[in-house]
């Protein structure tokens, strides 16, 4: 019965409007009625892009990534020549799908030969289309002629809705926005060439019959296949093509529709995840420069207002020395607007874009590849900057950032309007200059052996308290939770001159209980975690820095170059162990890293006390 009451739960959470959406797209889809199933399409034909027209800014440089060498997920694979990718293989496993040939509906999410399905779209995403244009629009002659050529393979391999790269809209999208941005870049947005629109006109029609599904997830999917119907529609109706207006209605409404429901006013994300927020972003940041590239009407006074505190939230988020930030929630390694060669995990240009375009101010001072997204996308600098990163909190999502000088604390609590992603309720994130001591574990994948599918999203992969070998919440699915936690005793973010301190906590679904105080001051960190009503046992994780720390059992101690960790309890400590753990701060790569475990068997209050030295 309980197991029950928990589904229905979930179920009315999710929405029975969304449900319904879900349902009736699968049963569409099975039945042939969706008209999706009738599309029909003939290879369009080059040449889809020509010379670029001027020069881009004299400061925009040319990348190495995804012209020099392959990339996956944010990492480099193997030097490239001139032929073109397996478009049809995983990327990693270089196993051809099965079946490549049939119409996308008729083919499986998961094949065992290749593995995850991303592993095959992910060279189908067109960010070589990006680096291809950026060469061309500085004079390369064989750029452009590997663009063209590119293209012309990809559409041999993966004619209009045949083959597993046409079974996702949002994949369809990034490609959309892709191409549309090569044409930015070399000038070519209202005189494109007809095969180019042919194929733009090709993916519209693919996204469009099943955007109700997409919008049905409350996440990327559906900010990202609005933001293609939205510029492929109008880029169509800028080249005199009338289908276009009905696509750029549809993707403007349901822009709309995403902003005002799924970012909250102080900018939090439905995904509780910082590069899906990032997908998101990038992909308002290309809208809007679209909108004024052809002087389209603007938004609505809400659009802009939580574009930009979608902005201020990832700003928030990042660290200022070298971009990277906490490993939040589900990440697979997307990057939708790469631009640079910087590191995937560098959200410095997305957010300096997103700065200049949504708030008329600079995120980050002075030069550096954060800026080049500005000059290869034609947008002048603004003078003003934006104030300095401070601590704050974001309650609708459920975030607070404690910020002093060159450190940064982040403790996440539960404020689930929207599927968490992972149970890393209470979980803490802590940097000294730039470095990640106290880290989050990503996804690694979302198609892998169990074990892994358990951990990585489970509570075992995060600094938290974990009761009796379980989750925080039951799992009734791959990707979803049930029982959804609620925070109880929010202790709102107080900062004064001697210390800046804040807490939450909740009560999970068999009656454990766990709230945490976090304590910032001068050069040290005060965790108090409360736990009780557990059944036999609750362990407290710290996922460390890689390194070579040494143990003291007796004083309950940890420490490694200037950086300590000691633990005090009002009971008995049955265990204070050094393990080996895992995280993936690259999509479908895990590494192993140091966790502390402290174990106790009855109700207790366990403090946590770190210190440091900075540079």
């Amino acid at each position: 019965m309980r197991a029950l009451q928990i589904k229905a739960a979930t179920a009315q959470h999710l929405g029975i409007l969304n449900l319904g959406r879900v349902a009736l797209y699968k049963l569409g889809l099975k039945a042939g009625l969706n008209p999706v199933r009738k599309l029909k399409a003939g290879i369009p034909l080059g040449p889809y892009f020509r010379p670029g027209k001027g020069a881009p800014d004299v400061r925009a440089l040319g990348r190495a990534g995804w012209y020099d060498h392959g990339e996956a997920f944010g990492q480099p694979l193997y030097d490239l020549d001139q032929t073109a990718p397996q478009w049809l293989a995983g990327c990693l496993s270089g196993q051809t799908i099965a079946g490549a040939d049939r119409d996308w509906w008729q083919i499986s999410d998961f094949d065992p030969a290749v593995g995850d399905i991303k592993t095959v779209w992910e060279f189908s995403r067109f960010d070589w289309v990006l680096a291809c244009a950026q060469h061309a629009a500085k004079g390369d002659q064989s750029a452009l002629l590997r663009l063209n050529d590119w293209l012309a393979d990809w559409l041999q391999a993966n004619p209009p809705y045949k083959g597993p790269n046409w079974k996702c809209g949002q994949e369809a999208s990034i490609r959309v926005m892709h191409l549309a941005m090569a044409a930015h870049l070399l000038g070519q947005v209202t005189d494109a060439e007809v095969g180019l629109l042919d194929v733009v006109e090709a993916h519209l029609k693919r996204i469009a019959p099943t955007v109700l599904y997409a919008m049905a997830q409350d996440n990327n999917h559906g900010t990202s296949e609005a933001a293609a119907l939205f510029i492929g529609g109008s880029w169509l109706e800028a080249n005199g093509r009338g289908i276009g207006r009905r696509f750029s209605g549809s993707g403007r409404k349901w822009l709309e529709n995403r902003t005002r429901r799924l970012i909250d006013k102080d900018g939090s994300f439905s995904q509780y995840s910082l590069n899906y927020h990032r997908v998101m972003l990038d992909s308002f940041n290309m809208v809007e420069l679209w909108r004024r590239k052809l002087e389209l009407p603007s938004f609505s006074e809400v659009f802009y207002n939580r574009a930009a505190a979608a902005s201020e939230w990832l700003r928030c988020m990042t660290q200022p020395s070298n971009g990277d930030g906490p490993n939040l929630g589900a990440n697979d390694g997307a990057r939708l607007l790469p631009l640079t060669d910087t590191d995937y995990r560098d959200y410095r240009p997305s957010v300096q874009l997103a700065s200049v375009l949504f708030h008329s101010a600079r995120a980050f001072a002075g030069e550096g590849e954060w800026n080049q997204p500005v000059y290869w996308l034609g947008l002048a600098l603004p003078e003003s900057q934006l104030p300095a990163q401070s601590s704050v909190q974001f309650d609708d999502g459920g975030y607070f950032v404690l910020r002093q000088a060159s450190i940064t604390a982040l403790l996440r609590y539960p404020r689930f309007r929207f599927r968490p992603g992972q149970a890393d309720a209470l979980h803490l994130d802590f940097w000294v200059d730039g470095e990640n001591w106290l880290r989050d574990a990503g996804s690694f994948s979302y198609n892998t052996e169990q074990r892994w599918l358990d951990y990585f999203p489970g509570a075992a992969a995060h600094n938290t308290v974990q009761f009796d070998d379980r989750d925080q919440m039951p799992r009734l699915s791959r990707f979803l939770f049930g029982a959804w936690l609620k925070a109880r005793q929010v202790e709102p973010l107080v900062v004064s001159t001697r210390d800046q301190s804040c807490g939450a906590g909740y009560k999970d679904w068999k009656g454990a209980e766990h709230h945490r105080r976090v304590v910032l001051s001068g050069n040290s960190l005060k965790v108090t975690d409360r736990v009780g009503s557990f059944n036999s046992k609750a362990i407290l994780r710290w996922r460390l820095k890689p390194g070579d720390w040494e143990v003291d059992v007796d004083a309950q101690r940890i420490h490694i170059d200037g950086f300590s960790l000691s633990i005090t309890s009002d009971v008995a400590i049955k265990r204070f162990e050094l393990v080996e753990g895992w995280e993936s701060r690259y999509y479908q790569k895990k590494t192993p890293l140091p966790v502390l475990e402290i174990e106790i068997d009855q109700p207790s209050k366990l403090i946590t006390t770190i210190e440091w030295t900075t540079a």
